[in-house]
């Protein structure tokens, strides 16, 4: 069985083809520039392995239509395609922000769910209209086959109240559904199952902290394989600091900003979305561009890994504790958690008495796949386990397919 699965954006669109018999990638890509003069796809076959081939195409992408009637055309192409007609493909998984509390698990997309994506758009607002719009795209371009979408607050919503509530007038809750939702939900499950198997333990038994970092961050406390706290909340702002993202912040800055500086409502979004995170306090998004700075000595720079590290820590520190320190391992994911051994030693660096200890050499060592970087004798494990979210996103879309 072959699945497509699409994560659509504004102006841009990743996708990648998996064959589910072997979950191997058959090919993945990313148009980009959608809507400007001159857009770029970016199409590997068989991705990741010694066959890789990359093809590179740039035109003009007035919408999301003409990138992927290009992509078919590759997936399709009678020298480099990977199938023969498009009909081959028995599913398509989307990838989805928001739902609200109206839908969150894996789902075929009828006229009902896409007007509830609609109208939780007020909640994601940079995502929902563009997963929105892939889905219909979708429709158009490959009609008959069916669509699944894979919300990314589906892991989150398995939070106890205690942990999803907010300590607002609760009527805000009944009425507007303000509450903490949780996002990367589908990174945040395929890691659980996954530390679930590298440590040979039931997942309903699983008790970890997985920390998910990147250029958009967050963490979460799986407790018997569920999630029983999550860093993001009613939106994917709050938590850790990001690249552009301040994370969690004193919500009274918010008005006195505004009054300040004569912001609007959505100009102080964007000041917290876009402009804040390491962005805001050096002036870099990329670790590699913030490592670099702090190696020539600048100071805000070295504040920015600082802080970064801090928000991390305390937010482990705090999962530690709800777990009443029985934790069968820390795993670091996604970009920075994969590949930045900086940021991982300084965030154990000092848990020793708590049983962490971390591996120098196997820390600062590249290997592919799933790995243990702490030393023997440490009583909590630490592992880095790639995140795959497309591979996540396409089990799903199978098993809703299935049902």
């Amino acid at each position: 069985m072959k699945i497509l699965v699409i994560n659509a954006g504004s102006s841009s669109c990743k996708y990648q083809l998996l064959e589910m018999d072997t979950h191997a990638v058959l090919c993945s890509g990313l148009a980009e520039r959608i809507g400007q003069d001159e857009g770029r796809l970016t199409h590997k076959i068989a991705p990741d392995t010694d066959k890789e081939e990359k093809i590179v195409r740039t035109a003009h992408f007035p919408t999301h239509v003409q990138a992927m009637e290009l992509v078919i055309s590759l997936l399709t192409d009678a020298e480099k395609g990977v199938i023969k007609d498009k009909s081959e493909i028995a599913g398509i998984g989307h990838r989805v922000l928001h739902g609200g509390e109206a839908v969150s698990d894996p789902v075929l997309v009828d006229e009902r769910v896409k007007e509830i994506v609609r109208e939780c758009s007020v909640l994601g607002p940079l995502h929902n209209p563009a997963n929105l719009m892939g889905i219909e795209v979708a429709e158009k371009l490959f009609p008959g086959v069916p669509n699944v979408g894979v919300f990314d607050t589906e892991f989150g919503m398995g939070m106890p109240k205690e942990a999803f509530m907010y300590a607002l007038p609760y009527e805000l809750y009944e009425d507007l559904r303000i509450r903490r939702y949780g996002f990367h939900g589908t990174s945040h499950k395929y890691i659980a199952g996954a530390t679930a198997k590298y440590l040979g333990k039931p997942l309903n038994e699983l008790r970890s902290i997985t920390m998910h970092l990147g250029n958009g961050s967050s963490m979460s406390c799986v407790k018997n394989g569920k999630c029983f706290d999550t860093s993001m909340g009613l939106t994917p702002l709050e938590g850790l600091i990001m690249g552009t993202r301040c994370g969690s912040i004193d919500p009274a800055i918010v008005p006195f900003v505004m009054e300040k500086k004569g912001l609007t409502s959505e100009q102080m979004d964007t000041l917290m979305n876009k402009k804040s995170g390491l962005l805001g306090l050096c002036g870099f998004t990329d670790m590699r561009d913030v490592h670099a700075e702090v190696e020539k000595g600048n100071e805000r720079a070295a504040l920015a890994l600082h802080m970064l590290t801090r928000s991390i820590k305390k937010i482990l520190g705090s999962y530690y504790f709800l777990l009443d320190g029985n934790v069968d391992a820390l795993v670091f994911t996604a970009g920075i958690g994969e590949n930045d051994d900086i940021v991982r030693a300084e965030v154990c660096a000092g848990l020793e008495h708590m049983g962490i200890k971390i591996d120098a050499k196997e820390n600062g060592t590249r290997k592919p796949g799933a790995r243990t970087i702490s030393t023997p004798d440490s009583t909590v494990p630490v592992l880095i386990i790639p995140t795959n979210e497309e591979l996540q996103i396409a089990m799903a879309t199978v098993e809703v397919l299935g049902k």
